[in-house]
C-alpha cells in the first residue's frame, strides 16, 4: 500500500475542512491508530490517546483508571515486581527480555484478538524491560511494515502507548542536544517522512523533533505541498515549529482557497512578523479588480471555494484577524478604504434618502471619511451625481468644496445660486421636528452636570427609593474605522427632569476622585431594587458603559428592578399599524417605531448621528439626549396604563420584582397564523439580503467542517438599514409584522434573537436565497424557525384540513401559498 494514499490525506475529502487536528490521533482522530477502529463494539474512537480528549476512550483499561497503569494509584497492576502471577499469558512471559521485534510480535496475538486490557499491560511491562525504549520503538518500525498502510496499526497504537508510559513514568533518555538524541532523531526523521498522521505526533513528541535537524523535515514539507497534501503539510510544520523557515504565502495560499483559514490562523500564531504578511496577503486580494481566479489556477491541486472568497467575506476576516493580532491598519490599505466607502453609502443613505442625518454632522463625518483619498473623493462624487435633489447635493457640494467639473449641470445652476446668496440655507427637510416626538419639560430642566459637585447636588433626586428612571448612553459612531467608540453622554430622566452626565469629564483621571464617586453612584442606582430603571437594549448600553468606566465592567450584573423596553417592544402587537418599509420607504425603527406605535409620533434621529466627543454639545444635541431618554418614561407610563391596547397581558408596573430584572409579560393571543411552529404567533420579517448575510455568517451551508471563522462580525458596522433594497411586490401572504432590525439581534454567530431563540438557519436551502420572485423571510420570535414564501402551509392544510382552525383574515390553502417551514 501507498504510504500517501488519499485515505491519509486529511486534505482529501477530510470532512473537517478548517480544522488542524483532522486526521491527527493527537487531537481527536477517529480512527488513527485505534484497534477497535471499524468494530461495531468500540465505543470511543480515540483508542488509548490521552491528547485524543479522553484519555481511556477505546483503551485497554476503560473503565478503570488505574488497571494496568503502574503510575496511576495501582502499584502492583500490570507490573511484573509486583508478583502479579495471572497478569500477562498463564503460560509465562512472552514479553520481558525479548528484543523489540519479538516484543512486536507478542503483542501482535494480543491486538489481534482485540484483548485490549491484557495488550496494555503487555505493553506498558514490555516497555519496562527494553533497554532503550526509544530506540525499541524505531526498530520495531524500521523492521514493521504494517504502519505504512492505510488503515489503523499496531506500530502506531505502540507509539502512542510508549507517550503515555513516557509521561506517567519519566525515562532517562539521551541527554538534550547530545550525540545520543540526535542520532535517534535522524532515524526519527527519516521514518516520519513516510508515516501515516497517526505516527507524525507520536514520534515528534517522543524524540523532541522540533529540535531536530530542520533540512529534511523542511524537504519533506515541501513534497507534501507538491503531492497537494497542503492540509497535512501546514499540520506537520505547526507541530514541528518550522514556520520562520518556510514561505508563509505558499503555505497558506491553497488553505485559504479552500476556506481553511483557521488552519492558517494557527500556523501563524505566535509569529508576528507571519501574521503582518497574512494580513497583507489577504487585504491585497480585496483590492479593486482582483481576480482570485488567478490565484486558483496557479493550485490546481487546491479544491477552492469561490462562494466563500467574495471582497465582503474578505473583508471581514481581514478585520477580524487585524483586531485578534492587534496590528496596524496601515496593513490593510483595500479592506480600510472599502470600509470607509461602505460608510460613506451609509452617511448618503441617512442624509439623501432618509432625511435622518443633519447637514452638519453629515459633512463632518464625510470630511473624516473621505480625507485626501482621491478614489474615495471620486466614488462621493458619483454618489451624489446619482441623487436627483440638485438643492441637497449642490448644498452637500457648497460645504465640502467639491470641483464644479465633477458635477452634472443641474447641481452647479444650484450651486452657483446658493454662492449668490452669501449663505447656505439648511435643505428644507430638516424642519420636520413638529412631525416628530416633542418633550414634555421646560428647557431649564434638562440638567447637564460634568462635575461631582454637580452630581453631588443631584444625587438624591437621582436616588430617590421607589421611582422609575430612564437610562440612555451616547457615543460618537466609529463607522468601524477607528477603533471601538467611548460613551459620551449618560443620559438619566425622571419624573419632569432629565440629567445629562458628561462623561469624559467625569471619568477623567486627571480629576481625580471623580471617576470613583460617579461610578458608586452609578452602582448605587443600578444595584438598587426599589429604583424601577427603563432602557431599550440596555444590555449593549451596559456594556458600552462598561468599557468606557473599567469599575462598571460588572455593571450588567449589578443591575437590579429594571425593564428592558426592547423586550416589550418585541412582544407588543399593534394590530392596525402597518409593518414599517413595507412600501420600500424609509421609516422609523427600534425605538422610534416604539415611540410612533404607543405615543403618535416617531423620534427625529437627526441628530443620533452627531459628534457627542464635541464640547460644547450643540443646542439641538441636548435636546435630542434628553428626549432620547424621557420618551422611555412616556412610553412605559402609557403601557401601564393600557396594557390591553397593546396585547400585553398585566400591568407592566406589577411585572418588576425586588431584587432582580424581570422579562416583560406575554402578549394576549392577538393573531393565531397557522403556520405555528412553537405555540407562538410572534414573527419577525427579514430581508432577503439579511438573510443572506445571515446564513453566510452561519456557515450552515459549508458542511460540517466549518471553523467558526465567520463567527467574528464587527459590532461597529453599520447597515444602511433592515428594510429590501428593493420595494418588494404583492405578495398572497403578508402578515402584519415588524423587520427584523439590528438590535432585535442578541449576537449575529450564532444568529441569535433577543428572546434567546436562535435562528434555525440550517433549514434555509441556497435556492431560495437566490429565488428571483422571494423578496423576504419571516422568523418565529419563539422557537426561531424560518419561513418564506411557499408551498408548506397549502400543502400541510390539505393534508389536515379538518382538523386545521383557519384564523379570520386567513385565506383558504386554495386561495394562497403560505410561507414554507425550514425542513424538518
Amino acid at each position: 500500500m501507498d504510504p500517501r494514499a488519499p485515505a491519509d490525506d486529511p486534505a482529501a475529502g477530510d470532512a473537517t475542512a478548517g480544522d488542524a487536528t483532522a486526521g491527527d490521533p493527537a487531537a481527536g482522530d477517529t480512527t488513527a491508530g485505534d484497534p477497535t477502529a471499524g468494530d461495531p463494539t468500540a465505543g470511543d474512537a480515540t483508542a488509548g490517546d490521552p491528547a485524543a480528549g479522553d484519555a481511556t476512550a477505546g483503551d485497554p483499561t476503560a473503565g478503570d483508571a488505574t488497571a494496568g497503569d503502574p503510575a496511576a494509584g495501582d502499584a502492583t497492576a500490570g507490573d511484573p515486581a509486583a508478583g502479579d502471577a495471572t497478569a500477562g499469558d498463564p503460560a509465562g512471559d512472552p514479553v520481558s527480555g525479548c528484543g523489540p521485534l519479538l516484543f512486536l510480535q507478542a503483542l501482535q496475538r494480543l491486538w489481534s484478538t482485540r484483548q485490549l486490557r491484557q495488550l496494555q499491560e503487555e505493553a506498558w511491562r514490555g516497555f519496562a524491560a527494553l533497554a532503550d525504549p526509544l530506540a525499541g520503538l524505531l526498530d520495531m518500525l524500521d523492521g514493521s511494515r504494517g504502519w505504512r498502510g492505510r488503515g489503523p496499526s499496531l506500530e502506531a497504537w505502540v507509539a502512542r502507548e510508549l507517550k503515555r508510559w513516557l509521561q506517567a513514568r519519566p525515562h532517562p533518555g539521551p541527554p538534550q542536544g547530545g550525540p545520543g538524541l540526535r542520532q535517534l532523531q535522524a532515524r526519527a526523521v527519516k521514518i516520519l517522512v513516510e508515516s501515516p498522521p497517526a505516527l507524525v505526533e507520536p514520534l515528534v513528541s517522543i524524540f523532541q523533533l522540533q529540535d531536530a535537524d530542520r533540512s529534511p523535515l523542511l524537504a519533506h514539507v515541501h513534497r507534501l505541498r507538491q503531492e497537494g497534501r497542503f492540509k497535512e503539510a501546514v499540520v506537520l510544520s505547526t507541530k514541528l515549529r518550522l514556520q520562520p523557515h518556510l514561505d508563509v504565502e505558499e503555505m497558506s495560499t491553497p488553505l485559504l482557497l479552500q476556506d481553511k483559514l483557521g488552519l492558517v490562523e494557527r500556523y501563524v500564531d505566535g509569529f508576528p512578523g507571519l501574521q503582518r504578511r497574512l494580513l497583507s496577503l489577504l487585504d491585497s486580494w480585496c483590492r479593486p479588480g482582483f481576480d482570485v481566479h488567478v490565484v486558483a489556477r496557479r493550485h490546481p491541486q487546491a479544491a477552492w471555494r469561490p462562494d466563500r472568497l467574495s471582497p465582503r467575506v474578505l473583508s471581514r476576516q481581514v478585520l477580524r484577524l487585524r483586531e485578534r493580532f492587534g496590528l496596524d491598519p496601515a496593513l490593510c490599505p483595500h479592506v480600510v478604504t472599502q470600509q470607509r466607502l461602505a460608510s460613506l453609502r451609509y452617511l448618503c443613505y441617512k442624509r439623501l434618502v432618509e432625511r435622518s442625518l443633519s447637514q452638519e454632522s453629515w459633512v463632518e463625518h464625510v470630511h473624516g471619511l473621505v480625507g485626501q483619498n482621491e478614489w474615495l473623493q471620486e466614488q462621493l462624487l458619483q454618489l451624489l451625481a446619482s441623487h436627483d435633489d440638485a438643492a441637497v447635493v449642490a448644498q452637500c457640494a457648497l460645504d465640502l468644496s467639491l470641483p464644479e467639473g465633477r458635477l452634472p449641470a443641474t447641481v452647479v445652476t444650484e450651486l452657483s445660486r446658493l454662492r449668490l446668496q452669501g449663505s447656505a440655507a439648511e435643505a428644507p427637510s430638516e424642519g420636520r421636528t413638529d412631525d416628530c416626538y416633542q418633550l414634555p419639560i421646560a428647557r431649564e430642566d434638562i440638567r447637564f452636570l460634568a462635575s461631582w459637585e454637580d452630581l453631588a447636588r443631584h444625587e438624591a433626586e437621582l436616588l430617590q427609593p421607589g421611582q422609575v428612571v430612564s437610562v440612555d448612553l451616547e457615543w460618537r459612531p466609529s463607522f468601524g474605522v477607528g477603533g471601538r467608540p467611548q460613551a459620551s453622554l449618560m443620559q438619566v430622566a425622571v419624573e419632569g427632569r432629565v440629567f445629562l452626565l458628561d462623561l469624559p469629564q467625569l471619568l477623567s483621571p486627571a480629576r481625580g476622585q471623580e471617576p470613583q464617586a460617579f461610578s458608586q453612584l452609578v452602582s448605587r442606582l443600578l444595584a438598587d431594587p426599589s429604583i424601577t430603571k427603563l432602557g431599550y437594549g440596555m444590555a449593549g448600553d451596559l456594556r458600552s458603559l462598561g468599557a468606557s468606566c473599567p469599575a462598571l465592567a460588572q455593571a450588567q450584573k449589578q443591575l437590579r428592578g429594571s425593564l428592558d423596553l426592547l423586550q416589550v417592544h418585541k412582544q407588543l402587537r399593534v394590530v392596525d399599524a402597518p409593518a414599517p418599509g413595507v412600501d420600500g420607504a424609509a421609516g422609523p425603527r427600534g425605538l422610534s417605531l416604539l415611540v410612533q406605535q404607543v405615543l403618535g409620533k416617531p423620534l427625529d434621529k437627526t441628530q443620533q448621528l452627531s459628534n457627542w466627543d464635541r464640547r460644547p454639545l450643540g443646542e439641538e444635541q441636548l435636546v435630542y439626549a434628553a428626549a432620547d431618554a424621557y420618551c422611555l418614561l412616556e412610553v412605559y407610563w402609557a403601557l401601564c396604563r393600557e396594557p390591553a391596547r397593546f396585547h400585553l397581558s398585566g400591568d407592566l408596573g406589577r411585572s418588576l420584582r425586588p431584587g432582580r430584572s424581570e422579562k416583560p409579560p406575554l402578549p394576549q393571543q392577538a393573531l393565531a397564523y397557522p403556520q405555528q411552529a412553537c405555540n407562538c404567533d410572534q414573527y419577525l420579517k427579514v430581508s432577503k439580503d439579511m438573510m443572506k448575510q445571515l446564513v453566510r455568517l452561519s456557515g450552515h451551508r459549508e458542511g460540517p467542517g466549518r471553523t467558526g471563522e465567520e463567527a467574528a462580525q464587527s459590532e461597529d458596522e453599520l447597515e444602511t438599514g433592515s428594510a429590501p433594497e428593493e420595494p418588494p411586490g404583492p405578495c398572497t401572504y403578508d402578515p402584519p409584522c415588524r423587520w427584523l432590525e439590528e438590535a432585535d439581534l442578541q449576537t449575529r454567530v450564532p444568529a441569535t434573537l433577543g428572546s434567546g431563540a436562535q435562528l434555525q438557519l440550517s433549514g434555509v436551502p441556497a435556492g431560495v436565497l437566490r429565488r428571483p420572485g422571494l423578496r423576504h423571510f419571516y422568523c418565529c420570535t419563539g422557537c426561531g424557525k424560518v419561513f418564506w414564501e411557499g408551498s408548506h402551509l397549502r400543502r400541510v392544510a390539505a393534508n389536515f384540513r379538518d382538523i386545521l382552525q383557519m384564523a379570520p383574515g386567513i385565506p383558504e390553502p386554495s386561495q394562497a401559498l403560505g410561507p414554507a417551514g425550514s425542513p424538518s
